[in-house]
């Protein structure tokens, strides 16, 4: 891995991977003269000169290894096998010979969420999420009020000069100072570029060059997205003094609408759960508990009015717990909506990046700004966000299966979010979620994330990671690579499954309906719209009687993040409680 260098930039990885390549294909008898026959490599033929290692295979190795697969041979087959095994072997020696791979670089397969042949249906087709927003009524004098301002009140008084970003800015700054202590979220505080970016936003503001409801808006980034000139840390030992050389594609984007960036914030070790190397990022409503992960301080730091937004990243659930526990409000966006290179990766066709904020409308203004794509994320792709603040949920339909809210899984904050949807006009559709075989999906998500970050695990590097109980990276990592290559594709073929089976649930059952409530982590959906792609909004419903909060699930059709943040909005303005604080940092 990096080891505290500067990233390469992406062409100078093109240049290196392109050599590596050529001198591969040298070494192992891929290039042929003119006049040389042309007739297919054997397998010897392509992995000549690279021998699979000194260690010897039996036919005990063998069976031992059945067992790990879940298969069974006889012994005429074992010896079979035995004969030939080597070639294989020297397959994946000739690839560890090429080198490390970068992170940045995906997997041929390109993952996309739309199925061939099946069109968008978006129930909000129009609309502009700066449009129409509410009037944000008289700007607060005190400076706990203006942290924990909503981004679409603070953007119109900025616009209007009611407040100036230096002075916004330097409150977030100071409170991240003051705060920090107590919830460990914050890796590196970026004051200088900070306090320069705010001095700028006031002077195009001033001169009537204002750019949308986040232009002066403090945030804050989780610290797997790049920064250019500023520590990107993974939240990882070995990686504490990596420095990137390049911006995000959502740095670019956040910087292009003018906000400004305050804090790297805590992230779980190579992205998982809330443990990095400066310790366990804390819930702001329990600093007992920590944060979930793995976007921990991106909702840590926004739920403590430390920052008016973050952004964070979801593979299997970091948008969606954080901002459970922390009672944020979390936009999972429709996989490929947002681009993410220069972000960490993690599981190339599982990553997603989204906003964390304190409404449901900041969510929409920050998703529009951060939405598009880029050449370098393959995976991404251009759709337009649709979604206008003044309009109404009344007559759309929410899908939900009645024993999802009863019994010691629910809550009464999710009785209270059905019956706050109803009052908002919102038609309730009862429904039975298909069966689906879910447990294979999984297999993507661990075998892509041990591919990932293989140089830990080879290099021992993982034995430097801070958190180290059985279920944390180091030890899931070495586990993966027992995983059989042909449990991975078939993996991803119960993956394709899944994806239609919930393709004809959303657009062709009846009753139809634009949208699924449920309560956290219900019938599996998290995992399950993790890997089919669909958006999630988490928002938050109510309050436990200790005081933490509750929050509620909202999952939409693909690239329809409109109207889950229509019903979202609707819902949050019944229920009442997002603005609800935390007692230690009001």
């Amino acid at each position: 891995m990096d080891n505290g260098k500067k990233r390469s930039n992406r062409r100078d990885f093109i240049a290196r991977a392109a050599t590596l390549a050529a001198t591969a294909a040298a070494t192992s008898g891929c290039v042929r003269s003119d006049d040389e026959e042309d007739k297919p490599e054997s397998i010897t033929d392509l992995t000549k000169g690279a021998p699979p290692s000194d260690v010897d295979i039996d036919l005990r190795t063998l069976e031992e290894a059945e067992k790990l697969a879940g298969i069974s041979f006889s012994k005429s087959e074992r010896e079979q096998i035995l004969r030939t095994i080597d070639e294989q072997r020297s397959m994946i020696a000739a690839r560890v010979a090429q080198g490390e791979l970068p992170n940045e670089l995906p997997p041929a397969q390109i993952f996309r969420a739309r199925i061939p042949g099946t069109e968008l249906d978006r129930v909000t087709p129009d609309g502009d999420p700066w449009s129409n927003l509410p009037d944000p009524g008289p700007c607060p004098t005190d400076d706990v009020d203006l942290a924990f301002a909503p981004v679409w009140r603070l953007g119109q008084w900025l616009r209007d000069g009611k407040v100036s970003s230096m002075r916004l800015t330097r409150l977030s700054l100071d409170r991240l100072k003051t705060f920090d202590p107590k919830l460990h979220c914050v890796v590196t505080l970026t004051e200088e570029v900070a306090l320069e970016q705010a001095a700028r936003a006031d002077r195009e503001i001033a001169a009537g060059d204002w750019k949308g409801p986040l232009h002066g808006v403090p945030w804050g980034a989780k610290d797997i997205i790049e920064t250019a000139g500023i520590r990107t840390t993974w939240g990882a030992a070995p990686l504490k003094d990596r420095v990137s050389e390049d911006d995000a594609f959502v740095t670019r984007r956040l910087e292009e609408a003018g906000a400004v960036l305050v804090a790297k914030l805590a992230v779980g070790a190579l992205a998982y759960g809330d443990i990095w190397f400066g310790g366990m990022c804390r819930n702001p409503f329990d600093i007992e508990q920590g944060s979930s992960g793995s976007s921990a301080g991106s909702a840590s730091a926004t739920a403590a009015g430390l920052v008016p937004f973050t952004i964070g990243t979801e593979t299997y659930g970091s948008i969606v717990s954080p901002s459970l526990r922390c009672g944020t409000t979390g936009l999972r966006p429709t996989f490929g909506r947002v681009a993410r290179n220069g972000v960490m990766a993690l599981c190339w066709s599982l990553d997603k990046i989204g906003p964390i904020c304190r409404t449901v409308l900041d969510t929409a203004i920050v998703l529009k700004a951060i939405n598009g794509s880029d050449p370098l994320d393959p995976s991404s792709v251009d759709e337009p966000f649709n979604f206008d603040p003044a309009e109404p949920a009344k007559g759309l339909r929410l899908a939900h299966d009645p024993a999802w809210f009863e019994g010691e899984a629910a809550t009464d904050a999710d009785r209270a979010a059905l019956k706050a949807a109803q009052r908002a006009g919102v038609e309730l559709v009862e429904v039975r979620l298909p069966e689906m075989n879910t447990a294979p999906l999984l297999v993507t998500l661990l075998s892509e994330a041990a591919a990932a970050f293989e140089t830990f695990t080879r290099e021992d590097i993982d034995d430097e990671l801070t958190w180290q109980e059985d279920p944390a990276w180091p030890n899931t990592f070495r586990q993966t690579w027992f995983v059989p290559a042909v449990e991975l594709v078939q993996a991803g073929r119960v993956r394709r499954q899944v994806m239609d089976v919930m393709h004809r649930f959303m657009h062709e059952g009846d009753p139809g309906f634009d949208a699924i409530i449920c309560p956290a982590f219900a019938a599996n959906l998290n995992l399950i719209t993790n890997n089919t792609g669909h958006p999630t909004l988490i928002l938050r419903s109510g309050m436990s009687d200790k005081g933490t909060p509750i929050g509620t699930s909202l999952i939409g059709r693909l690239f329809d993040e409109g109207t889950l943040c229509r019903i979202g909005h609707a819902m949050e303005t019944e229920l009442n409680v997002a603005g609800t604080r935390p007692e230690l940092f009001s």
